[in-house]
């Protein structure tokens, strides 16, 4: 029989022990050491505990009785929440920085990875996301993070005794989690309501958890006021098909927005200057904020959007357009129209905000991701290739610009060390000698070697094993050899199954008599990419083989608790996605916090800070002419190289003393050098400094007065520019030969231009100097502004003069461009306008110089 309702019965704890409450409630406890020791002696017989909300509604009445007598745990009880308040109360770095700071700062995000003991997270988004609370709380960043609670989560992988994934989707109670019900001041639980067409309804409860300093919300469709289909909106992360994907991207943005409203209204929270829209997922929330400022703040679409868009900050984390969620046009129109949940907002100027036909995308379909840029005034990549990347993808939305110019910078992601470094490597590391730094990865290897036991004995178990068929995991790994780490997401583009290119040669580095190689592989596939599946399988199979079984294995289900442990426990880390596909890719980063070497395609971060110090960079392939088949041929062969030629000889190169010094040299450079590099502590600070002060300075200066002159001012630019034209250009005195100048010559520029009804104040003349490719494109261009010479001549033509300085050597170049020029502009290429010389005749063209 099944339960028709679930409830949580909750202990009652000793007044002395009701601290504990406090602690468990509070995420902290999932990155702060003494408060995680402290709940392992609530009930030592437990073991090593990962949910204190779970392990106090479990305590035996007795226990807690003999806790409340105990003077000394009540002592350490007491101190450790002394220590919380005074990290939730006291000021941080955020409050000792000068400057007119954003009071608040909401962060939305589909997924989050805070806590295994919170499981709503897939992969590197969600960690990454929770990475940024834990940040953000450590510095004091005033942050309000915005999600879904799904009753699902994320499936639990097994695999079959075949080795096929298999999907498991345990139901999660709130009750059982580290959350809490926001409630009205009456005691009624708070929520937000979304309407449907057709007159129907989407109601959602709304959660917080705790993170440190940090609170974020998640809304939950399974309120009982709703159908059974609105119910099932927040089922599970990333399932159901198009119209259920847009309804929770729907609730995530504007149903977030109302939770940080009402937040806000019931705890006096400041109401944020800036939204972070973390990937298009929650792009729908400035929609939301545009309907606010028309009906409460009379604003037209034009002036909210302008107000919407310089408080927003948009980061993409796809380098590729598949990446991108998608809807069809007329689906949107129909839930965002009329009759449905954005009335009085114009659903033409909404679609608008989709096209993607910029982008060489399809006329019928709604692209997440221009929309997301056209309503953030602020944009970025997450690693310095990636921003590159992404400038280039989304160029189409900037016509006239070259993709460096494209307004998307980039902060390179970071990950939060007190997570993800093992307390023996954050204790042990500084300040040891080699021998103690060899003994500290010895003993983090041999952590890992026992809990892969374990695990794959349960997996085994799982897919139907009995015990007497079992007793050969008792081998399997040796806490001696070279361990090699492979986890994460099983798309095509991450290449699971590289490793397995030459199956033999990866034998033969695993059973190498002198000098053997150990792999651990984990990793989830998406359970709708049944490619992917057949990867896992493969790699399961090729792990279930007898003669390596000892040497390679494959753990099923992935998270962060498995995590904890693999990064610390590996001596290398293995990544080999396709360049330039994966964004950043930060679980390097985390094996690194540990002394872990990289071992990677020079991708994401590690193309940014790849040292030979760090590790070795595995040689891509790249190029049209390389079809896909040689590529991994070529790529599994320089693996397989540097495995065999420079990692292993490296680890087992061993001095008098058992000790390989220039291995133990690499990872104390890794700890020093690069750890301070890959923190999250310095991704948000970038984030506070670069993006949301800028934000928040932007988003006060447009007054309802002053959006409605922008707005009006760039219909009116829009409008006349078509009749910008350049109509003449002078480089250099007349007679002037410049082909033969000398390096650190000056030379005049000279142009007239044409601005039809706008005025010299509404635009920039620039001129622009640089090196010349082959195909005479301009490269590293300067950009020097060129001033107005006088008023107009009798054609209406305005002279504009300037100075270049030749200042490289070489083939050289210049031309000279207009651009649109406000002083509310994050970017002179912000609206897309440029009008460039007419290339057809020589002197309107740029001029060259060789």
């Amino acid at each position: 029989m099944k339960a028709i309702r679930r409830f949580t019965v909750r202990p009652v704890l000793p007044d002395t022990l009701r601290p504990l409450t406090t602690l468990a409630r509070n995420l902290r406890w999932s990155w702060h050491e003494p408060t995680r020791e402290l709940f392992d002696a609530v009930d030592p017989a437990q073991g090593r505990t990962s949910d204190p909300v779970r392990l106090l509604g479990s305590v035996s009445a007795a226990r807690l009785a003999a806790l409340a007598a105990d003077q000394e745990f009540l002592a350490r009880l007491r101190a450790a929440a002394e220590d919380l308040d005074h990290y939730l109360h006291a000021p941080r770095w955020y409050q000792e920085q000068s400057g007119d700071l954003p009071a608040s700062v909401a962060y939305f995000s589909p997924e989050f990875g805070v806590t295994a003991a919170l499981p709503q997270y897939s992969g590197g988004l969600g960690i990454l996301a929770g990475d940024h609370l834990k940040a953000a709380s450590d510095l004091g960043v005033p942050l309000v993070g915005v999600g879904l609670l799904y009753r699902h989560g994320y499936f639990r992988q097994s695999l079959s005794r075949e080795g096929w994934q298999q999907e498991h989707y345990p139901v999660l109670d709130p009750g059982e989690l580290p959350v809490t019900q926001l409630r009205e001041n009456d005691g009624t639980p708070a929520r937000v309501t979304l309407a449907l067409p057709g007159g129907r309804s989407l109601h959602a409860h709304i959660w917080t958890a705790q993170v440190g300093r940090v609170p974020l919300l998640m809304l939950d469709s399974d309120v009982e006021e709703n159908a059974p289909a609105e119910r099932e909106v927040t089922d599970r992360l990333y399932g159901g098909g198009s119209e259920h994907r847009l309804l929770q991207e729907m609730l995530l943005g504007i149903g977030g927005v109302r939770a940080v409203r009402t937040f806000c209204r019931l705890t006096g929270t400041p109401a944020p200057e800036v939204f972070h829209t973390n990937e298009g997922h929650a792009g729908f929330l400035g929609l939301e904020r545009i309907r606010e400022l028309q009906e409460r703040g009379g604003l037209d679409f034009g002036a909210a959007l302008e107000t919407v868009r310089a408080g927003t900050v948009f980061t993409t984390h796809t380098p590729v357009p598949a990446g991108i969620d998608r809807f069809e046009r007329s689906l949107v129109a129909r839930h965002l129209g009329e009759d449905a949940e954005l009335p009085g907002v114009d659903t033409g100027r909404i679609l608008a905000l989709g096209d993607e036909t910029p982008l060489g995308g399809e006329p019928g379909l709604f692209n997440m991701a221009a929309m997301g840029l056209r309503l953030a005034q602020r944009a970025n990549g997450v690693s310095t290739l990636h921003g590159a990347v992404s400038r280039e993808m989304f160029a189409g939305l900037w016509p006239g610009f070259d993709p460096d110019e494209v307004p998307i910078t980039s902060v390179t992601n970071g990950v939060h060390a007190p997570t993800w470094t093992a307390p023996e490597a954050a204790r042990g590391a500084e300040g040891a000698d080699d021998r103690q730094l060899w003994e500290l990865r010895r003993t983090l290897r041999e952590q890992l070697v026992t809990e892969v036991r374990e695990r794959l004995r349960a997996s085994w178990r799982q897919r139907g094993a009995g015990a007497a068929e079992l007793g050969w995991t008792d081998s399997v790994l040796d806490p001696d050899v070279l361990t090699i780490g492979f986890a994460r997401r099983v798309p095509s583009y991450k290449r699971l199954t590289l490793m397995l290119r030459d199956p033999d040669r990866l034998r033969a580095l695993l059973l190498h008599p002198e000098r053997p190689v150990q792999l651990v592989v984990a990793g989830k596939a998406h359970p709708a990419d049944h490619g992917g599946k057949r990867l896992v399988q493969e790699l399961v199979r090729f792990a279930d083989d007898p003669r390596v079984r000892h040497r390679i294995v494959f753990l099923p289900d992935y998270g962060m608790a498995m995590a904890r442990t693999l990064y610390p426990g590996c001596d290398v880390w293995l990544n080999n996605p396709l360049r330039p596909l994966e964004a950043c890719g930060t679980s390097g980063m985390k094996a690194a916090l540990n002394g872990c070497l990289n071992l990677s395609v020079l991708d994401g971060w590690w193309d940014e800070w790849f040292e030979p110090d760090f590790g070795w960079a595995i040689p891509t392939a790249d190029g049209a002419a390389t079809d896909e088949e040689r590529r991994d041929d070529l790529e599994a062969a320089a693996l397989y190289e540097l495995i065999e030629r420079r990692v292993a000889p490296r680890f087992y190169d061993r001095g008098e003393d058992g000790v390989p010094a220039r291995w133990t040299e690499m990872v104390r450079r890794t700890l020093t050098d690069l750890g301070p590099k890959v923190l999250a502590d310095r991704m948000v600070g970038e984030y506070v400094e670069r993006l949301y002060a800028p934000a928040a300075l932007a988003h006060r200066a447009l007054v309802p007065d002053t959006a409605r002159d922008l707005a009006d001012w760039k219909s009116r630019v829009r409008g006349a520019w078509p009749k910008v034209a350049i109509d003449h250009i002078q480089i250099g005195e007349l007679g002037e030969d410049l082909a033969d100048a000398e390096l650190g010559t000056t030379t005049a520029v000279r142009v007239r231009v044409t601005l039809g009804e706008l005025r010299p104040d509404d635009v920039e003349v620039q001129a622009l100097a640089g090196r010349v490719s082959p195909d005479d494109a301009l490269v590293d261009a300067r950009v020097c502004a060129l001033k107005p010479a006088g008023g107009p001549d009798l054609e209406g033509r305005w002279p504009y003069e300037g100075s270049l300085v030749l200042d490289r050597t070489g083939p050289f170049g210049c031309t000279v461009r207009v651009l649109p020029s406000h002083p509310l502009l994050a970017s002179a290429a912000e609206l897309g306008l440029v009008t460039l010389p007419v290339e057809a005749t020589g002197e309107g063209a740029g001029v060259l110089m060789r």
